[in-house]
């Protein structure tokens, strides 16, 4: 198992949507559903072998009753602003040098809202716009390292500029997802244990 997180965990550095991650799908006005997996795959009807570590995500910024299903939770959300989701408690921490790591996964679906609520977050610089920046806790992040994956499954990795911004190159209709990483080297308490640095991981979906 440690093996495991110590590749997820660097996979997640160099490439964010290489390793699991927890993302937030939603369609129209219905139910979000969120997951966890390899987003560049697709969910097994069964859900992926490690979406029972995805326990208890808490919405942010909403209320809405969570119902587990096959291969994702379904969170019946109110309204037509965007989801957004946080689970600090997927992974157990493990080792990292001479501490320990552990991570927090934050996911958005939609792009209507060009406020944050996450502590890591790809935000539309105009509502339903192709251009996002990255913010961790409010400040952009620059030359951060992000993948995207379109709705046919291209992925590939994409650099944020001098701002933390990135524009969505148009590739099809459907689906897309951003995901990014940011590791801050600080002391903090998962899931009841000491760590002394996190990994944030945070996905973006929308529909074209």
């Amino acid at each position: 198992m440690k093996k495991l997180l110590l590749a997820a965990a660097a996979m997640l550095i160099a490439a964010p949507a290489a390793a699991h991650e927890v993302w937030v799908e939603r369609d129209g006005t219905g139910p979000a559903r969120i997951y966890l997996g390899e987003p560049n795959e697709a969910v097994p009807a069964n859900g992926d072998p490690e979406f029972p570590r995805l326990q208890a995500p808490r919405l942010v910024g909403g209320t809405g009753a969570l119902t587990r299903r096959a291969n994702h939770i379904e969170a019946a959300v109110e309204g037509t602003g965007d989801v957004r989701v946080r689970d600090d408690a997927v992974f157990a921490p493990w080792a990292a040098g001479e501490g320990r790591q552990g991570a927090i996964f934050y996911a958005r679906a939609g792009r209507a809202e060009t406020g944050h609520g996450l502590d890591l977050e790809l935000v539309p610089v105009a509502a339903n716009g192709d251009t996002f920046t990255l913010l961790f806790r409010g400040k952009p992040v620059p030359a951060a390292k992000l993948s995207i994956v379109t709705p046919d499954r291209w992925q590939k990795g994409f650099v944020t500029d001098a701002g933390g911004r990135i524009t969505v190159p148009r590739l099809g209709r459907g689906r897309y997802l951003v995901s990014a990483a940011h590791v801050e080297n600080a002391p903090a308490k998962l899931g009841g244990q000491d760590v002394t640095s996190v990994m944030h991981v945070s996905t973006l979906t929308f529909v074209r």
